[in-house]
């Protein structure tokens, strides 16, 4: 389920809430049954169990309603030592500090939030008493794939960071935000999860950050990679990698965002039959720093689109991006003529996230062309 616009609680539902909660949630971990056999009589030394922290940000997984409800409910009203506490099987496997950084739904997450969960997990992953072994972001999944690849790019460590989230608040019937956490939980605390940058972990499934995206509003298995393919899985004996990512992330990413206290503007702008230059040059007009173009076919645009893009490229850089999902954009010469690079297979929000990054430390058409083919 998406996050659901911010209004008032209703009435004493989060009160029942807190009050139900471990007996809402116990029963929406049904992997657990097979964990006699993999960890026998839990963990004898819990100071031998990997460090992890969670940073909690909100959304629907911290939701509430009214009980059993799917629907109504109010993202970012439960915090997060709450959902860790509710889910005690995590102490199977980790040691668990959580961290409140906002409580919000991922519509109101912002640049500066970004900044701050990036600062934060660089902080954790380089101290060395105690050693953090990874760190897992819970998020409302509206924005959720964008805040994961900007933490793709800005984290400096192989260790891993997990960003979960639920398609159903803790309140609802059935929810699966308890096993995405315990699960989320589970591949940064395992050694194998090291150096495939950051990570989405939701419905048992692994996907890369750069290249996943939410698929479907309300059904649990949500979040896809398209064509690419999932990274591996959380099943009941272990966690698995089948494949690796090879752009460059984290601990190969040349973005240091210590020194920053915002980010470049970059608008996108979409074509589609009979578009117009319009919000092309109302962003120019605005002062925005880059433009990228959601392009139809294979990231093109309505003549006068174009127009309105070749003009526009003259001042700020523009990336071309395409609608069909996994499609590769190249830089052919008639474009690159109007100063428009490609920006490979990035859909548009990953684009803008990567401009807004590289517009932060150069302005360099060669370099922002190298960027884009690197990362």
């Amino acid at each position: 389920m998406p996050c659901q616009p911010h209004r008032p609680n209703p009435g004493g539902a989060l009160s029942i809430l807190r009050a139900l909660l471990v007996l809402l949630l116990l029963p929406a971990v049904p992997a657990l049954a097979q964990d006699a056999a993999q960890n026998p009589g839990g963990a004898a030394d819990t100071e031998a169990l990997p460090l992890v922290y969670v940073l909690a940000t909100g959304g629907t997984i911290a939701g509430a309603g009214e009980p059993g409800a799917l629907t109504g409910y109010v993202s970012g009203e439960v915090p997060g030592d709450e959902l860790v506490q509710a889910v005690p099987q995590i102490e199977r496997y980790a040691r668990v500090v959580t961290e409140q950084i906002v409580n919000v739904e991922s519509s109101l997450i912002t640049a500066e939030i970004w900044l701050r969960l990036a600062n934060r997990i660089n902080e954790l992953f380089h101290q060395t008493e105690p050693e953090v072994a990874g760190v897992v972001v819970t998020h409302g999944t509206w924005t959720l794939e964008e805040t994961a690849y900007f933490l793709n790019l800005t984290v400096r460590s192989e260790k891993p960071v997990a960003v979960v989230g639920a398609q159903r608040p803790p309140s609802a019937l059935s929810p699966d935000g308890p096993l995405n956490l315990l699960n989320a939980v589970r591949v940064v605390a395992d050694p194998t999860a090291k150096g495939h940058g950051v990570l989405v972990v939701m419905n048992e499934e692994i996907n890369a950050a750069r290249e996943v995206s939410k698929g479907n509003t309300y059904r649990v298995e949500a979040f896809r990679s398209g064509e690419l393919g999932f990274l591996g899985y959380v099943d009941a004996d272990r966690v698995v990698f089948y494949r690796t990512p090879t752009k460059r992330h984290t601990l190969e990413s040349e973005f240091d965002v210590r020194s920053l206290t915002h980010l470049p503007r970059v608008g996108i702008v979409m074509s589609h039959t009979e578009a117009t230059r319009l919000v092309v040059d109302a962003f120019v007009q605005e002062g925005y720093d880059g433009l990228i173009l959601h392009g139809h076919g294979s990231g093109v645009a309505t003549p006068e689109l174009r127009e309105g893009l070749r003009d526009a490229a003259r001042q700020i850089p523009v990336v071309r991006t395409a609608q069909a999902e996994n499609s590769r954009v190249l830089d052919e010469p008639a474009w690159l003529e109007d100063g428009i690079m490609a920006g490979d297979n990035l859909g548009p929000l990953k684009a803008r996230i990567l401009l807004r990054l590289a517009l932060a430390h150069t302005r360099d058409p060669e370099e922002l062309r190298r960027i884009f083919s690197q990362y």
